[in-house]
């Protein structure tokens, strides 16, 4: 009786935790949406908690003071002194609060305390980041021109074509090569096996100034092609590494089994060893599609920032503006780019527990 109640207050007390973190992680995605609907003027000045109910100092009555009133001095309002800092930073009266309204006129603003809601909400945020926002330029005769900047629209596409084959690709070399690994027996294997995974451990950014010197000899750089084989070149230790873990717990009776029917190792990969690895598979290729959509370095470094080749990580950094003026609209852009990634998650979410679990246990 005693350890059923251990067990029951200590799955309350991980249940608790787990809330915890993912009320965490959800308010500033919570933030985010709400701020993408925000006008500009009210995400640059106040929060995205303001849209709920809260209480604010509403402007209310106007005291003026004599114009003689040295406000080096205690200043008296209503029978009370103040400091002319107290009255900068406002000073809170019951329900009431005495702030400066203009402090060289000498007028003083009596506020009251109240309930107020800002539901005002938009579309125009979307709308420039989806369709490009309008710039007026004054031209050198005075008049005014209209220009109309690029929106999200090809860069997602841009990052929609690297990072399918840049998630396939690795995942299925990744695949054979574990299943090589895990059941066949070759010369050099648990060496060249070591290999690949030290590779994790090597930085991306060191390996990037060799590799763009032989791409740029042999024309891959700024081309599809390239950034498909860099980022499948950058994935392969970890995918390999993952996939291994859950091949080699797969029962050696089933490979047994085929091998006396007669099947190759192509046929047992291909009918076996993928139907059983698609809760793996699944798993890694969350994990590797969302590395390469949410890439900036290596899509600079291999396709460069051109605006007919920009994937969606250089276009978002590129709304902010060169003087910082547009950075509201990062919140429907970052907004945008998350759907992509959180419609293939939850696409496959049913493999993802179980993909990860896979290989964990022995047997």
């Amino acid at each position: 009786m005693v350890g059923r109640k251990k067990r029951k207050g200590s799955k309350t007390l991980v249940n608790v935790v787990l809330g915890i973190i993912c009320f965490i992680w959800l308010l500033p995605t919570l933030g985010l949406f709400i701020s993408s609907f925000r006008p500009a003027a009210d995400i640059l000045q106040t929060g995205w908690w303001k849209v709920f109910p809260h209480q604010e100092w509403k402007t209310g009555e106007t005291l003026q003071l004599s114009k003689d009133v040295d406000l080096r001095e205690p200043i008296e309002v209503n029978g009370k002194t103040y400091t002319d800092d107290q009255l900068r930073a406002g000073v809170a009266e019951g329900e009431n609060r005495l702030i400066w309204e203009n402090r060289r006129a000498r007028t003083i603003n009596l506020q009251e305390r109240g309930w107020e809601v800002k539901p005002d909400f938009t579309l125009d945020n979307y709308k420039n980041v989806l369709s490009g926002k309008e710039y007026k330029l004054k031209l050198g005769d005075g008049s005014e021109t209209v220009q109309k900047g690029t929106g999200l629209s090809q860069a997602f596409w841009n990052t929609l074509t690297i990072a399918v084959p840049a998630t396939i690709i690795p995942v299925l070399i990744a695949s054979f090569a574990a299943y090589a690994f895990a059941w066949l027996r070759f010369p050099g294997r648990k060496t060249l096996f070591a290999i690949i995974i030290s590779m994790l451990v090597i930085p991306i950014q060191v390996a990037l100034i060799p590799i763009l010197k032989d791409y740029t000899a042999l024309g891959l750089n700024g081309s599809y092609l390239g950034i498909w084989l860099a980022h499948t070149a950058f994935g392969l230790p970890l995918v390999t590494y993952f996939m291994y873990n859950f091949i080699s717990q797969l029962p050696k009776d089933l490979f047994e089994s085929a091998f006396i029917d007669g099947a190759s190792h192509f046929t047992i990969f291909s009918r076996l060893i993928l139907p059983l690895s698609v809760p793996a598979l699944a798993s890694i290729a969350i994990f590797q599609f969302l590395w390469v959509w949410n890439d900036y370095l290596v899509s600079l470094i291999f396709i460069g920032n051109q605006p007919n080749v920009q994937v969606m990580s250089m276009k978002i950094a590129d709304l902010v503006g060169s003087r910082g003026n547009d950075w509201h609209l990062l919140t429907s852009a970052a907004f945008i780019s998350m759907l992509m990634p959180l419609t293939i998650f939850f696409l496959l979410q049913k493999y993802f527990v179980k993909g990860l679990m896979g290989g964990s246990v022995k047997g």
